[in-house]
């Protein structure tokens, strides 16, 4: 299904609606196999703006704003296991649309969400993680100590620039470069905007539904995608997953860093590419 005639440009292509009864919107284009998209902390469905055209080339694509992000509603608690209900919904409403099983690509914490949802779903086929596997120590999240008071602090105090621009150099470990021109983005202003959202996916990323135990146990094919370039932090997690997955595989794109998706998307999506077409893999 693609957005609907006459419909305003950024307008969702429909909602679906999770098992607790909040309204995921999803953003659909292209022809082909369906492929769902899941933005990671801070962002929202435009986060595809430069790798999703070269995925809807041949897919049928379907961006979601997550719960509490863009044009999704939200519940009255948050618990990670809700978002794993949330893509659930999603991939069973567009397999049984599509009559066929759904790939599922996930850059960072909405890696660990794909992760997540395989484990409720026979629709999802394959999946795709960008840097989206648990932190590899039990009980400890991606942040240093401290990281998550500070930008709680500085949300209260109302400075959501200082809070994002805290996670992106202290979490993420974005260079002050790129983190300067991210600022200067005017896509900063709507990440900003959504970091108290940021704060409960921290707390969630150290719950035992998505330790490397729990999210370890995924059946289906798992291409894990890792920046050459990227913090030590995340080729720890990745190889620690991939340690555990029953049907996993690790692709390096040389010289990204956690954005591979806008700063290295040709290759990012020849990974992808290559990887949901292999004919060697069992499903």
């Amino acid at each position: 299904m693609i957005r609907p005639e006459g419909a305003p440009e950024d307008a969702p292509s429909r909602f679906v609606v999770a098992p607790d009864g909040t309204r995921i919107a999803v953003f659909s284009t292209g022809a082909g196999s369906p492929l769902v998209l899941v933005h990671g902390a801070t962002a929202d469905h435009t986060t595809w703006r430069t790798s999703g055209p070269l995925l809807a080339a041949r897919h049928a694509t379907h961006a979601v704003d997550r719960r509490g992000r863009g044009a999704s509603g939200d519940g009255p608690g948050y618990a990670i296991e809700r978002e794993f209900e949330d893509l659930a919904a999603v991939v069973d409403a567009i397999a049984a649309e599509s009559r066929q099983p759904v790939d599922v690509v996930g850059h960072s914490y909405g890696g660990r969400i794909g992760l997540g949802t395989a484990l409720l779903t026979a629709n999802l086929r394959r999946l795709v993680v960008y840097e989206g596997a648990p932190p590899p120590t039990v009980g400890r999240g991606y942040q240093d100590e401290g990281v998550l008071g500070r930008i709680e602090a500085l949300v209260r105090a109302g400075d959501r620039d200082a809070a994002l621009a805290t996670f992106m150099g202290e979490v993420v470990g974005m260079p002050e470069a790129e983190l300067a021109a991210f600022q200067a983005d005017p896509i900063w202003a709507r990440r900003a905007a959504a970091v108290e959202t940021t704060i409960r996916e921290l707390r969630a990323e150290v719950s035992p539904a998505a330790s490397l135990d729990a999210l370890g146990r995924v059946r289906q094919p798992v291409l894990q995608v890792l920046g050459g370039g990227s913090s030590a932090v995340f080729g720890e997690a990745t190889r620690a997953l991939d340690a555990r997955l029953r049907n996993g595989r690790v692709v390096t794109i040389a010289g990204a860093r956690h954005a591979a998706h806008h700063t290295h998307a040709t290759a990012f999506v020849s990974a992808i590419e290559a990887f949901l077409a292999d004919p060697d893999l069992a499903d």
